[in-house]
C-alpha cells in the first residue's frame, strides 16, 4: 500500500535562507512566514521527513504569490525537486489568477515540465474572489484540457482565527463548483466543512468532482473527522495530507492509522489510492 502525503509545502534554498526579502514582497507570506513564525522547508527536509515518516511520496505545492514571477520562481523549484527525487515527490503548479495570459502560460507550461495539477490556490492570498469564479476560466480549461486537478484553500466559516484561515468559505467554494462541474478539485482543509452539508442533496449533487484533503487536521478538528468525513462522503473522496512543515508528517500518519474507525480497505484508499488516482500519480510508483 503506498503511503501518499497529499499536501505538502517546499521552498527555495533562497526564500528559506532570506525570507525576510519576501514577507516585504507579499504579505500573506508575511503573515505566514515573517521571522519567527512558521518554519520552511526545502525538498532535503521533505525527503528526510518522509524517510523517518515512511511515507512514499509526498505531492508538493509551492506558495500561493500574488505575483506571477514569484509563482514561476517557485515552479521551476518544484520541477527541480521531482527531478532531484523523481519517486519521492511530485509537484502541483501555482499561478495567479488575476494576472490572466500570463498565468495561463505558466500553468501551461508547467504541465508540460511534469506539474501534477495546479495548486495551492488561495483567493485570500492572491486578491481574487472564490464568489466570483469566471477569473479561474482559462486555468479552469486548461486544467480540463490537459485531464489535471486543483487544489484550492478552504476556510472555515466558523471557530477559531488563525494565521492564513481566510475567508474562503464553503459557499464560495460551491460557486466554483458549479461554474466548473467537470473540473477535478480537490478542497484542501476539509474544504472548510464542507462536507457536512453534502446531507443536502443538491450540495452533493454539485460536490460530484470534488474530493477533500486533511492538511492541517490537528489545527482545525478532532482526529474523529477522518471517520466522519468517509462516513458523509465515502472512502474514495478523502486523501491523507499533512500540511507539512505546518504539521510534522509522522505523528499525524500515525494518529489516521490508529483511528479505531479504519477498515485496511478505508486506509489503503485514503493514505494513498485516492491520491494516486486523482493526481495521476501511477508513473511515480511503478
Amino acid at each position: 500500500m503506498p503511503i501518499v502525503d497529499a499536501h505538502v509545502h517546499i521552498f527555495p534554498d533562497e526564500i528559506v535562507q532570506h525570507r525576510e526579502r519576501y514577507t516585504a514582497r507579499d504579505d500573506w507570506f508575511a503573515q505566514l512566514y515573517a521571522p519567527g513564525r512558521s518554519r520552511l522547508a526545502t525538498m532535503h527536509d521533505l525527503v528526510e521527513s518522509m524517510d523517518g515518516a515512511g511515507i512514499d511520496l509526498s505531492i508538493a505545492c509551492g506558495f500561493p504569490w500574488r505575483d506571477q514571477g514569484l509563482c514561476r520562481y517557485h515552479n521551476d523549484y518544484m520541477c527541480e525537486a521531482a527531478r532531484t527525487y523523481p519517486d519521492r515527490i511530485a509537484w502541483l503548479a501555482i499561478a495567479s489568477p488575476d494576472t490572466g495570459e500570463a498565468a495561463a502560460r505558466s500553468l501551461d507550461d508547467a504541465f508540460g515540465d511534469g506539474a501534477s495539477g495546479l495548486g495551492e490556490l488561495n483567493a485570500d492570498a492572491q486578491g481574487f474572489d472564490l464568489a466570483e469564479p469566471a477569473v479561474l476560466a482559462s486555468l479552469a480549461e486548461i486544467c480540463q484540457v490537459r485531464g489535471k486537478p486543483a487544489m484550492l484553500h478552504a476556510s472555515e466559516p466558523v471557530g477559531h482565527d488563525y494565521a492564513g484561515k481566510g475567508a474562503s468559505t464553503p459557499a464560495k467554494l460551491l460557486k466554483v463548483l458549479k461554474a466548473f462541474p467537470d473540473w477535478q478539485i480537490v478542497a484542501a482543509h476539509w474544504g472548510g466543512g464542507l462536507p457536512f452539508y453534502e446531507l443536502m442533496p443538491e450540495i452533493r449533487t454539485a460536490a460530484a468532482n470534488l474530493a477533500y484533503d486533511s492538511a492541517a487536521s490537528t489545527y482545525l478538528y478532532e482526529h474523529k473527522v477522518f471517520e466522519t468525513v468517509i462516513e458523509l462522503v465515502g472512502h474514495d473522496r478523502v486523501l491523507f495530507a499533512s500540511d507539512y512543515p505546518v504539521l510534522k508528517q509522522a505523528p499525524i500518519l500515525r494518529k489516521v492509522r490508529e483511528r479505531p474507525g479504519l477498515s485496511d480497505f478505508t486506509l489503503a484508499s485514503v493514505l494513498g489510492e485516492n491520491a494516486v488516482r486523482i493526481y495521476g500519480l501511477e508513473e511515480k510508483l511503478a
